[in-house]
């Protein structure tokens, strides 16, 4: 991976960061790395933002990101500062990277050693393990080729994609086509497309609307592999925090954001509290409508109402935090439980939006990999339904949501939790709109749609305001704890380049 361009035009710069998520540490990191004096102001009582903990009676959970993935992003990231990520944060690959359960009684685990992978693709369909390789190439091929010409490079413009050079290195990439469509390509068995595909869930997409590129994925997940830092992804943000302390970026946090003002040739950030920050640049990890639509006057939005209206966005979750006694078995640190036909699910979410009554997901025990998440002889888990945006998660729907997953827990992946839950939190589409000001109470942001990847992303500049940039899972590169890594560095080199 490339090395950051040239910021020293930064030196000397006031900047307010609004929002301590992955995007607003890594631009702030990158600022105060250039001699910029960088204030962050965080809304809630920690940073993180999504990817905030919770801590009670001695368990602790990651509530939201919780997959360690492309670990090569957060060595790039660190070594931008001549530093690693173990001087903040030690790493265990999990084996297996994780367990699916499939509805029918079937049950598969993917694990680190590829030619045993290789056969269990084998196993499902004739085949299937020559496949498995040559989709694993492809999905190589896609990653080294994209992540260093497209990931890492600032192409926010249609244009920008219109020069040779950039079409000599795209040429070959599965640019057209859908997950669903290019997955079909190499494998008929619905299993064996489901287990290509469950990443998708991290792009807040679906095998119909998301662009074939993304089977780079896979090549993530089979052959980077899925780790995990002791003590979380909370840990991941105490480390980059850290690293923000050590550069001297300066963290105010319960401080909500109420405007971002013009003033004196420069900007006012003012909080709810009344407090007011002067800068030269404002830079907002917020989310992007809340900031355009809530802390901007009209005349400074890049966007209407109608187009927040009009954008696809990621899923959000019905997220239930439970601290059980005893064990978890058969459930290893990740697990998926899957319809065989997972199509349903995937319409009850953007087609026809419901709760779901056949739902796809995710069940995490970090208690399995690390003893201290739990109080001896008790287990943390939690499950993550993914679940359309703006839904009506009133009590009593949540109530009866939650019973209808503790019995699909116990049916399909054989752990029967009831009378042994002594912790119990829910979290899902009110929590994400109030306590992140999520549009619709999306847990991810904008979808990876094809109209909504790589320049149809809105932009880190605003055309409205001069000074004012973006940063986070609505721009480019998009949604996911990497990526948000990587936007902090392309924000920052827009900055440097104004």
């Amino acid at each position: 991976m490339r090395e950051p361009r040239d910021l020293s035009a930064l030196a000397g710069d006031e900047v307010v960061v609004v929002g301590g998520g992955f995007g607003g540490l890594s631009t702030a990191c990158y600022l105060a790395d250039a001699d910029a004096d960088v204030t962050l102001l965080e809304k809630n009582g920690g940073l993180g933002g999504r990817a905030s903990t919770l801590e009670a009676d001695g368990f602790r959970f990651d509530m939201g990101p919780s997959w360690y993935l492309m670990p090569d992003v957060f060595e790039t990231f660190f070594g931008h500062f001549d530093r690693e990520p173990a001087d903040y944060y030690t790493l265990s690959r999990l084996d297996p990277h994780y367990r699916v359960f499939f509805k029918d009684g079937d049950e598969v685990d993917v694990v680190p050693d590829r030619a045993s992978n290789r056969e269990t693709f084998e196993s499902y369909e004739a085949g299937a393990g020559e496949a498995f390789e040559e989709y694993l190439a492809k999905a190589r091929e896609n990653y080294e080729v994209g992540m260093e010409h497209f990931v890492y490079e600032h192409r926010e413009r249609l244009r920008d994609f219109l020069d040779l050079d950039v079409l000599r290195h795209a040429r070959g990439l599965s640019l057209l086509g859908t997950m669903q469509g290019h997955v079909e390509g190499y494998f008929d068995n619905p299993k064996l497309q489901q287990l290509m595909q469950y990443s998708l869930v991290f792009l807040g997409g679906s095998p119909h609307n998301t662009p074939a590129l993304y089977n780079l994925m896979s090549h993530v997940d089979f052959e980077l592999g899925v780790h995990y830092p002791d003590g979380g992804i909370g840990a991941v943000v105490d480390g980059i925090a850290a690293l923000g302390t050590e550069l001297g970026v300066e963290y105010v946090t319960d401080a909500p954001v109420a405007a971002i003002h013009g003033a004196w040739g420069g900007f006012a950030v003012e909080t709810e509290s009344g407090d007011r920050h002067l800068a030269d640049r404002v830079v907002s990890d917020a989310d992007y409508a809340h900031t355009e639509q809530e802390l901007l006057p009209p005349g400074k939005r890049q966007y209407d109402a109608d187009y927040w209206d009009s954008r696809t966005y990621a899923p959000s979750a019905f997220l239930c935090y439970w601290g059980v006694e005893g064990d978890v078995d058969p459930l290893a640190h990740h697990s998926l439980v899957l319809p065989t036909d997972w199509d349903g699910h995937f319409a009850d979410v953007f087609d026809d939006p419901t709760w779901p009554d056949d739902p796809a997901y995710y069940l995490c025990a970090p208690s399995r990999t690390d003893d201290s998440v739990a109080p001896e002889g008790h287990s943390a888990l939690f499950a993550l339904v993914p679940v359309a945006p703006g839904l009506d998660d009133a009590p009593e729907r949540r109530e009866r949501y939650r019973e209808f997953i503790l019995d699909d827990v116990a049916r399909h992946a054989g752990v029967d939790l009831r009378g042994r839950i002594v912790l119990e939190e829910t979290f899902s589409v009110s929590e994400f709109a109030d306590r992140y000001n999520a549009r619709n109470g999306t847990a991810l942001g904008l979808a990876h749609t094809l109209r909504q990847t790589a320049p149809f992303r809105p932009g880190h500049r605003s055309s409205a305001v001069d000074g004012l940039y973006f940063t986070g899972s609505y721009t480019t590169p998009g949604i996911g704890v990497p990526m948000c890594l990587i936007s902090g560095l392309l924000t920052a080199e827009v900055m440097a380049r104004e």
